[in-house]
């Protein structure tokens, strides 16, 4: 058993923030349905922000309206601005539902959302019909931006989805629900793949796999298709109480779980995010408990391929290399294990977020890796890189804001999770899932072989 040495952030002050607030995620859960349109009732900065973050990570667009408040509305409020951009999104885009996100500005004065979002319907129902106007849903989503985080804001958007739409249950639709985090397309295409090995389908809340990442080609039912394909649709997430049960994979799920699980008896399963073999051993387990299903064989020769990656390449690259892994807490709660898995010592493990489940995972980790592992909840990048100045490590896993830091200290970075706008096609590889852990021992051993061997030790072999 290893060290784990729990370091609480010693400053007020966060330099290089790891988290941004509640409204981003709660703008990106409500991109993954199917014709929705995020509707911020905040300034133009809380969308133009958002929307450089998705286009830089992405490179799609990103369709967020906005209602524009200015300094008339913290006195007066921002009734008509809300009421309006509400009839005009249903008016000329005709989406399927309208996620109203609320940011600080909205949330200090007072504004009485719910409200407003009744009398726009009642005034749109005047205007073009009610059989029109109840075609375009409208959902209140709480994000008040000075407290939590962007993944809270994911959550609670979710929540708001499960609460705001559901159904009461008929008869079971064999399918389970599926909270995949803020992953990449590439991920949740990959948990489908499995499922669909496993023979079951996923009801996935919400589902960003084809809306940031969709093919540019005519469509056949539209002229010019203002929305991207694919996306989960409203009436998905109305059967999502007559589900098998629902596995969120990261905690900040576990509030639209354990609500279906309340209301409905939808069994809830929280975490853990399926990288490497275990994690994703107890994903397959959590399916097969819910579903009474078992891992095919093919399902099992994808696990055979993963565990012939790690025969081949980490007792040779990567046993006892230090790692320092920050960013998204279930990305980092899983890439922690992972690497121990490999052979590597997850030195240090940050993220912007102080969370229990996460410390106690880390401490679970810590029991399972070669070396001491420190790590740092509700942190920042400063304080990382103040800690790789004093004991520097072999290899970084992060996103791309870590990218000057580990220039300037001479350390290579695996770029993983999101944000990453430096390097073009990373949303599109899975690193969740027996496949997406062997992309992930490839990268991170090519960058080792890179750093490590490329001018030294295949030039002495010669």
């Amino acid at each position: 058993m290893s060290d784990v040495n729990i370091v609480e952030r010693g400053r007020t002050l966060v330099v290089n923030p790891l988290i941004t607030c509640q409204p981003l995620g709660a703008m990106f859960a409500t991109l993954g349905i199917h014709r929705g349109l995020p509707l911020v009732h905040g300034s133009q900065g809380c969308n133009t922000f958002v929307r450089y973050a998705f286009n830089r990570h992405f490179r799609e667009p990103a369709e967020i309206a906005v209602t524009s408040l200015h300094e008339d509305a913290a006195v007066f409020g921002g009734r008509s601005n809300l009421i309006n951009g509400i009839k005009n999104l249903s008016k000329r885009f005709r989406p399927d539902l309208i996620g109203v996100v609320t940011t600080c500005s909205s949330e200090i004065i007072g504004d009485d959302v719910e409200g407003f979002m009744k009398v726009a319907h009642k005034e749109l129902a005047e205007e073009i019909g009610e059989e029109k106007a109840n075609k375009t849903k409208l959902v209140h989503i709480s994000t008040p931006s000075f407290v939590e985080h962007h993944f809270r804001g994911y959550g609670n958007a979710v929540k708001a989805f499960v609460n705001t739409l559901t159904e009461e249950p008929t008869e079971s639709n064999d399918k389970l629900n599926i909270i995949p985090g803020m992953v990449n397309p590439g991920d949740i295409r990959e948990i489908k793949h499995i499922l669909g090995l496993m023979g079951t389908e996923a009801i996935v809340l919400s589902d960003t796999s084809d809306p940031f990442d969709s093919p540019l080609r005519p469509s056949t039912t539209e002229s010019m298709p203002f929305y991207p394909k694919g996306g989960t649709r409203v009436e998905e997430i109305a059967d999502s109480s007559n589900s098998l049960g629902t596995i969120s994979l990261p905690f900040y799920g576990d509030d639209a779980a354990n609500s279906l699980e309340k209301k409905y008896d939808v069994p809830a399963k929280i975490g853990p995010m399926p990288i490497g073999v275990q994690n994703t051993d107890e994903f397959v387990r959590n399916v097969t408990k819910l579903t009474g299903l078992e891992a095919s064989e093919e399902l099992l020769d994808e696990r055979g391929l993963l565990i012939d990656s790690m025969a081949d390449l980490c007792s040779r690259y990567l046993f006892g290399r230090k790692v320092a892994i920050y960013g998204d807490p279930a990305l980092v709660m899983g890439m922690a294990r992972f690497v121990c898995e490999i052979g590597m010592i997850p030195s240090f493990v940050c993220t912007g977020v102080e969370n229990p489940e996460f410390v106690e995972e880390m401490k679970k980790v810590g029991k399972e890796s070669e070396g001491p592992v420190e790590v740092m909840p509700g942190s920042d990048l400063r304080a990382l890189e103040v800690r790789l100045e004093e004991e520097p490590v072999d290899l970084v896993i992060g996103n791309s804001e870590g990218r000057l830091i580990t220039r300037d200290l001479d350390i290579p970075l695996v770029r993983v999770g999101f944000p990453v706008y430096d390097r073009a096609g990373y949303h599109r590889v899975p690193i969740v899932g027996y496949n997406g852990s062997v992309n992930l021992i490839d990268r991170i051993t090519n960058i080792v072989m890179e750093k490590y061997y490329d001018e030294q030790h295949w030039k002495l072999q010669q």
